[in-house]
């Protein structure tokens, strides 16, 4: 598989991070759709409803992507749970204005319980489970067995389930859960993401013996010309 991407710009344009609506291009409601079937068909595989997604480096606009993501999913009316298991750099909460003084951290370690946090019909058939207190060790929660005991309890509640995850070239939390997802899903970002930048992210997941289950690429594609607005596309290979 070839894949085409940029060199690094670190003035490439900042991404705005934008929720799939009813006022969404026509074009990239159709990418989420065609990239939501293609990681269907991989979980039906391993019959496993949790996947995660995760990116080499920061900014590339993986939270992004998990959030639209869980709106197309749940366009199908089935229930589906969007976790922000980045307990570092989290921003879920942000992107959907949601308030996150508890969350998954604070579930792990025992301070509260799923039900007392997670935020229910964030959109219709979309629960969200925000990162909560950001810990000293993230990496320790995440290896958990109290982290287990949570993923066991929601299994039964969900058709599928996301993780926005730390991106796999900046900390390991997000191999992790290698044992507990069907696989990963990789954002690469036009002019950001360099071919040496896969070429380490499938060292690494080989390495651990994780599944990939695809690459979702986003990049500018022009400016208007009034107010400079940027469009932003997605693929899915």
């Amino acid at each position: 598989m070839k894949i085409k991407v940029g060199k690094k710009n670190k003035k490439a344009p900042k991404m705005k991070a934008e929720t799939l609506s009813d006022k969404s291009k026509f074009a990239i409601v159709e990418s989420y759709k065609a990239a939501r079937t293609n990681i269907m068909f991989s979980l039906s595989a391993d019959d496993n409803k949790f996947f995660a997604v995760t990116s080499y480096s920061k900014g590339e606009g993986k939270s992004t992507v998990s959030s639209n993501l869980a709106i197309s999913f749940s366009k199908m009316e089935k229930r589906v749970l969007l976790i922000d298991s980045d307990l570092r750099r989290p921003n879920i909460h942000n992107i959907f204005k949601l308030e996150n003084t508890a969350g998954l951290s604070n579930i792990i370690g025992k301070m509260t319980d799923f039900e007392d946090v997670v935020h229910k019909d964030v959109i219709p058939n979309l629960d969200i489970l925000t990162s909560g207190t950001i810990p000293p060790n993230p990496s320790e929660l995440l290896c958990s067995a109290r982290f287990l005991e949570l993923v066991e309890k929601i299994k039964d509640q969900y058709d599928y389930v996301l993780f926005d995850t730390p991106p796999i070239g900046v900390v390991s939390d997000a191999l992790l859960l290698k044992d507990l997802v069907a696989g990963f899903v990789v954002v690469l970002r036009e002019r950001s993401t360099t071919h040496g930048d896969i070429q380490n992210l499938l060292e690494s997941a080989s390495l651990a013996d994780c599944k990939l289950l695809g690459f979702i690429k986003v990049g500018c594609i022009g400016n208007r010309k009034r107010g400079r607005r940027n469009y932003y596309y997605y693929q899915y290979y």
